[in-house]
């Protein structure tokens, strides 16, 4: 395992040397995306250099090795995330597709009319719209467990909307605007004594924490390669395998077939039935590296300094009174995400004025309209950190937000 060095970490990622509007890239937007090491990037270019090739459709060398190359990262993600097997682990597009799939696949076949949807407020829309498409479709009741004032869901909450007539419960394990990390094991116990399958959404929780699909006992978990330092276009889709051998394929086409006749098709084994056409094997590649890295620097090393980061973060924002922050503020079950606003100053004026300072923040509803009304923010604000971030960095943050009322006329 590698020293954790931030300083020498920071000299694998190429892009954070880079100045904007000449200033010093100080990139806070990692809930959005995160960047990619120089061990990502080789492993994707020694790839197409050297392995490229359709996987699963031939018996040349090419072939051969690119179907080592895919396979060897569904080994490597079911590791990481503690799967029984690798046939749980689908490669899709990114953590909505992964979503997607569950929808439609699971719930427009075992969802019907009268059975219950229960979401969190927070969730991102990903995991929202395609359930109320299912909702509509099927008859079903869609409904919402609410925060309480420090931001958190209660197990009280939970067992108050969880009945036995919920079919599903979907949850996010971090959100992506208030940084909460949810009791997904204790929510997930309730939910199956209710007889109801629990949907995580792990897209936030995956690049920061420790994840263990087993001890959770998810029954499907979703992410994204590209906010993991992975690249964009792979993500992930882990099911416990007697759901999913149950479920009807999402996308149909070649290489998710066992035979096709003129009027009848048999599918292929688990995992090959969700994965139709050619899959982007650089991008599993890709995956693979970012997961080593991740490993050699340590989960627990990353969110250890990612709270720290966090704590130094909160404490200065919360020196400016015109400064509301929304999320916990204590460190107790959360991740390194910062929502807020700023009194008189709308969200993309200060993301604009930032961006001036070559400060990257995110601005408006993040995805997140249901939790955006919940809290009575049109839109807000969000820094958000990675392993690679530093405290001058978050220095130069604050410096910059405490700037924003002048730029916009308030004099302070």
């Amino acid at each position: 395992m590698r020293d954790f060095n931030v300083a020498e970490l920071r000299k694998d990622f190429p892009i954070l040397s880079q100045k904007v509007q000449n200033k010093a890239l100080v990139y806070l937007d990692n809930a959005a995306t995160t960047h990619k090491p120089n061990e990502v990037l080789d492993a994707m270019r020694n790839y197409h250099h050297m392995n490229n090739g359709n996987p699963h459709r031939g018996v040349h060398y090419l072939s051969v090795m690119a179907t080592a190359a895919y396979e060897g990262a569904r080994e490597k993600v079911k590791g990481f995330i503690n799967a029984r097997s690798s046939s749980e682990i689908i490669f899709t597009k990114n953590a909505t597709e992964s979503l997607n799939l569950i929808a439609y696949s699971y719930g427009m076949n075992f969802i019907e009319k009268g059975d219950e949807i229960v979401l969190c407020i927070s969730e991102h829309h990903s995991d929202i719209v395609p359930w109320q498409q299912v909702a509509k479709a099927k008859g079903a009741v869609l409904k919402f467990m609410y925060l309480d004032s420090d931001y958190r869901l209660t197990m009280e909450e939970v067992k108050q909307k969880v009945t036995n007539r919920t079919k599903l419960v979907g949850i996010a394990q971090m959100s992506n605007v208030l940084g909460t990390i949810y009791p997904v094991k204790e929510i997930a116990a309730y939910a199956h004594s209710k007889g109801a399958v629990v949907l995580v959404d792990g897209a936030q929780s995956v690049p920061h924490i420790k994840v263990d699909v087993r001890d959770m006992d998810a029954d499907f978990f979703a992410f994204s390669g590209h906010k993991m330092l992975g690249p964009m276009g792979i993500g992930v889709l882990y099911g416990k395998q007697e759901l999913l051998e149950k479920m009807p394929p999402f996308l149909t086409g070649g290489d998710m077939i066992e035979f096709v006749e003129e009027q009848n098709t048999t599918f292929a084994e688990l995992p090959f039935k969700f994965e139709a056409g050619t899959q982007n094997v650089e991008g599993a590649v890709g995956l693979s590296a970012a997961i080593d890295y991740l490993e050699d620097i340590g989960l627990n090393n990353i969110h250890a300094y990612e709270m720290e980061l966090t704590a130094y973060a909160i404490k200065r924002m919360s020196e400016n009174p015109h400064i509301t922050i929304y999320g916990p503020k204590d460190l107790e079950n959360r991740g390194g995400v910062i929502s807020f606003s700023i009194e008189g100053c709308h969200p993309h004026d200060v993301s604009s004025i930032l961006d001036s300072y070559g400060v990257a923040i995110r601005a408006g509803h993040h995805c997140a309209q249901p939790l955006m009304k919940f809290l009575g923010a049109p839109a807000t604000s969000r820094a958000s950190f990675y392993f690679y971030n530093t405290k001058e960095e978050v220095d130069v943050f604050i410096e910059s937000l405490n700037t924003v009322r002048r730029w916009l006329g308030y004099g302070a």
